[in-house]
C-alpha cells in the first residue's frame, strides 16, 4: 500500500466508527438537577406534592430531584436554597413559605442564571421566575364558601381558620371565601383566626374560640366552619369533639383533600375539603422547568392554574389523593 493512501483509509475507518456507534439517549445528552424547594416536610400536602415531582422525574428519565426542606421558617428555606446554587443546580422549583421571605433567593438565582418555577405558593409580584403553577385558590375558597352557603341555605354563624400570615393560598383562600360570605347577608363570620396551616395550632385556636362564644351541646354558637387547610381542619374537627359535640352537625369544610380529610368525610365528621391536585401541580411544574432547560421551549403562559373543586360524600371517588 502507498504510504499516500493511508491518510485516506484512517479517515474512512474513522468515519465508519463514528456512524456505527451509538446515538447518545436524552439522559445522556444532558440530565438535570432540579431543586425542590417545600416550605416544610411536616406538611403532609408538601410530601404528596414530592410524590408527583418524582413520578414526573421518572417519567422523562431525565432529571434528578434534589428535595429541600424549609421546615417551616423563612430563614431555614431561604438557606437550603442558596446552598442548592452555590453547588450547582440546572433549575428550582420552589413553593415560597411567604410571600416575600425567598426574594434573596430569586435574586441569587437569576444572577446565576438558573430559571425557577414557583409551585402553590406564590412570590411576590416582579419576582423573577419562568412561570407559576398552582391552584387558583381564590377560586378555591369561593367554592368552599358557595358549598357551605348552599349546605346552610345561606344563613349562619361561621368560624374561619386562616393560615399562614404571608403566604399566599393563606391570603387567596381567605379572600375567596369572605367574598361569597359577603354576598350571603346570612352568613356571618364570627371568628377569625390564623392557626398557620397546624394542626396542634388549630386544635388550640379552635377550643379558644369555642370557649370564647360558650358554646355547649345545646347551643354551639356556630353552624359552620372552614379552615384553609386539612391539617388546621383535622384539628378543629378534635376540638369540636372534645367539646362534647357532633362535627356532623356542622357544615366543615377543609382544604386540600388530604386522605386525613377524605377519612373524616367517609365517617361523617367533614363535610367537604377542596381539592387542589397536588400531584399535577408538582408534575407540571417540573416538565415547565425542565423542557425550558432542555429545549429552550418557553411555557404556554406565565401563570398557569388547576381549577379546585370541593370534594364532599357524594364525589369522594373523584378525589386526586387514593384513600
Amino acid at each position: 500500500m502507498k504510504p499516500s493512501c493511508l491518510p485516506r483509509l484512517l479517515a474512512a475507518s474513522l468515519l465508519v466508527a463514528m456512524l456505527l456507534a451509538p446515538v447518545p439517549s436524552a439522559s445522556a445528552q444532558q440530565s438535570m438537577t432540579i431543586a425542590y424547594s417545600v416550605p416544610g416536610l411536616n406538611f403532609p400536602f408538601f410530601a404528596v406534592m414530592l410524590d408527583g415531582a418524582a413520578a414526573a422525574a421518572a417519567e422523562r428519565g431525565d432529571v434528578s430531584i434534589l428535595t429541600l426542606d424549609g421546615q417551616d421558617a423563612d430563614a431555614v428555606q431561604l438557606a437550603g436554597c442558596e446552598n442548592a446554587l452555590a453547588r450547582g443546580i440546572s433549575g428550582m422549583v420552589i413553593s415560597p413559605r411567604t410571600v416575600d421571605g425567598l426574594a434573596g433567593c430569586f435574586s441569587a438565582a437569576q444572577a446565576a442564571g438558573v430559571p425557577v418555577v414557583t409551585v402553590d405558593r406564590r412570590a411576590a409580584p416582579g419576582t423573577p421566575v419562568l412561570a407559576h403553577v398552582g391552584a387558583d385558590n381564590v377560586s378555591g375558597g369561593r367554592a368552599a364558601g358557595r358549598f357551605i352557603a348552599e349546605k346552610l341555605a345561606g344563613k349562619g354563624r361561621l368560624i374561619e381558620l386562616t393560615g399562614t400570615p404571608g403566604a399566599s393560598p393563606a391570603i387567596d383562600r381567605s379572600s375567596g371565601f369572605n367574598e361569597v360570605v359577603g354576598q350571603n347577608p346570612g352568613l356571618v363570620v364570627i371568628a377569625q383566626q390564623t392557626a398557620n396551616f397546624d394542626a396542634a395550632t388549630a386544635l388550640t385556636v379552635t377550643e379558644n374560640i369555642l370557649t370564647s362564644i360558650g358554646s355547649t351541646p345545646d347551643n354551639p354558637g356556630f353552624e359552620g366552619l372552614f379552615a384553609a387547610n386539612d391539617d388546621m381542619v383535622t384539628g378543629a374537627v378534635q376540638a369540636i369533639q372534645a367539646r362534647g359535640l357532633d362535627p356532623g352537625q356542622f357544615v366543615i369544610v377543609g382544604f386540600d383533600a388530604l386522605k386525613s380529610a377524605l377519612d373524616l368525610i367517609q365517617d361523617g365528621k367533614l363535610s367537604g375539603t377542596v381539592d387542589q391536585f397536588p400531584n399535577e401541580q408538582a408534575h407540571k411544574a417540573v416538565g415547565v422547568l425542565a423542557d425550558f432547560i432542555q429545549n429552550g421551549t418557553q411555557p404556554e403562559a406565565d401563570i398557569l392554574l388547576l381549577d379546585p373543586k370541593v370534594i364532599s360524600i357524594d364525589n369522594i371517588n373523584d378525589a386526586s389523593t387514593p384513600h
